[in-house]
């Protein structure tokens, strides 16, 4: 337990804190070193364990969802490193070579780990599989991941109609399909890929809108045949093709950066330096909607690592502007919209957001959420079937507010807390924990 006298962040107990703000001015001021991406830190692991020989992995995120996929290619006889090492070591398995596992593999609260891992599972023939995660994964919809698994030839049942995991997974020989997904997903794009890597022949993708290309680079980086057709949204992969094991640096996380640029824009007398941050095109609607806001962030040092994009980030505070998000900028922010949400509440004029549903089956319905937690701080916020619409400049009061559970819920109310008046409680602010552990212990660094 923390006792900090000075700093607003106190630690109540293992899950809850309180941010208090009313008896003093504050302001961010430092340098922070993002965690590593949380996509990137995944589909590493996942990748080398197919991969034939080792596969280095520096800056690897050790979040809770992280830990589920490492656990879960434990269980399959990968042999992974200590994963809170310098440099994780992965021993790859080659494609098809995955042992039949003794027990039942746990996602936790991991919806990447098990909607890409259904795509590799489907595709070991002779092999069966059981998998399931906490009771948040276990209700969130898997169906836009088998329905092509089924057309490729999958055998996967579950709840309600084989919707919801618990999942059983029958290993089959896949065949290569034409997928047209109905949703901008790079959850389910993976998942095609990872089963045509394990097909004959040509399979392909078609997306509504281009999703985040992490799988596209990476599999491209280990040896795959893909190829990308961005006139249409389409990727296509060749099976069969071996992966050879590679050394990634992974980037810092730009839906953890998120939270910081958020931060020093509403809190007065701010400047933060977020370095080696990745700034994948397919990863940055978020600075594409601060700009449009007015935030005054700044990228500098631009490199390419690993075939990822990276830069520091300097931001400063800045009045917001309202503004509308939809379409295609929805897509490419999708993981930040909380956040978003929050910079929203104290931007002046109206803000709106369209085309989210998608949100409203993540690790909990985040529109709705965000939109009942920032109103008992004193938002205005309707909610809509896809979206929201928000009054930015009305005054927040600390309020009790809970995350449900949810690590971007946990800490977009801790970045709304900041600026507003009285003590702000967040119940069960240790959810943050599954994507950025030590995200409350930075906050205490940075606050002047």
């Amino acid at each position: 337990m923390l006792n900090l006298t000075d700093n607003p962040i106190k630690y109540h107990n293992q899950h809850d804190l309180s941010i208090q703000t009313s008896n003093s001015k504050i302001s961010l001021q430092g340098s922070l070193l993002i965690p590593g991406d949380k996509s990137i830190s995944h589909r590493a692991l996942m990748f080398g364990a197919l991969a034939q020989g080792e596969t280095r992995i520096e800056n690897l995120l050790l979040g809770e969802d992280v830990i589920s996929t490492a656990n879960c290619w434990r269980s399959l006889g990968v042999n992974i490193s200590d994963l809170s090492a310098p440099t994780v070591f992965v021993k790859g398995k080659g494609l098809g070579q995955l042992q039949e596992p003794l027990d039942i593999l746990d996602a936790g609260n991991s919806g990447t780990t098990m909607r890409l891992m259904l795509g590799i599972l489907a595709a070991q023939p002779n092999c069966l599989f059981t998998m399931t995660g906490d009771r948040s994964l276990r209700s969130r919809p898997m169906s836009r991941v088998i329905k092509p698994l089924v057309q490729m030839g999958a055998e996967i049942w579950g709840r309600q109609n084989d919707n919801f995991a618990p999942l059983a997974i029958k290993g089959n020989k896949l065949r290569p399909i034409h997928y047209h997904s109905p949703v901008a997903s790079a959850q389910v794009k993976s998942c095609v890929l990872l089963a045509g890597l394990m097909s004959e022949g040509q399979t392909t993708i078609t997306e509504p809108a281009l999703s985040r290309d992490h799988s596209e680079r990476m599999l491209k980086a280990f040896g795959a045949d893909i190829k990308t057709d961005s006139t249409t949204n389409s990727v296509t992969i060749t099976g069969g093709n071996n992966l050879q094991g590679q050394s990634i640096i992974v980037p810092g996380d730009i839906s953890s950066a998120a939270f910081w640029l958020v931060a020093a824009s509403i809190v007065p007398d701010s400047e933060l330096v977020l370095t080696n941050v990745g700034v994948n095109p397919t990863r940055t609607g978020i600075l594409d909607v601060l700009g449009k806001m007015g935030s005054d962030i700044t990228l500098e040092n631009q490199k390419i690592v690993a075939g990822e994009p990276i830069a520091d980030l300097r931001v400063r505070s800045s009045p917001l502007l309202g503004c509308e998000i939809a379409g295609e900028l929805t897509v490419r922010s999708i993981d930040e919209i909380p956040i978003i949400i929050v910079a929203a509440a104290f931007a002046k004029g109206t803000t709106t957001i369209k085309d989210a549903a998608e949100l409203r089956v993540k690790e909990c319905d985040r529109l709705k959420v965000m939109a009942t937690q920032l109103s008992r701080m004193g938002a205005k916020i309707t909610e809509y079937a896809d979206g929201l619409e928000i009054q930015g400049g009305h005054p927040l009061s600390g309020a009790e507010v809970a995350s449900h559970d949810d690590h971007r819920i946990a800490m977009s109310l801790a970045v709304a807390a900041l600026q507003a008046s009285e003590t702000t409680v967040i119940k069960d602010a240790i959810a943050a924990n599954i994507s950025y552990p030590n995200f409350f212990d930075s906050l205490q660094q940075v606050c002047c």
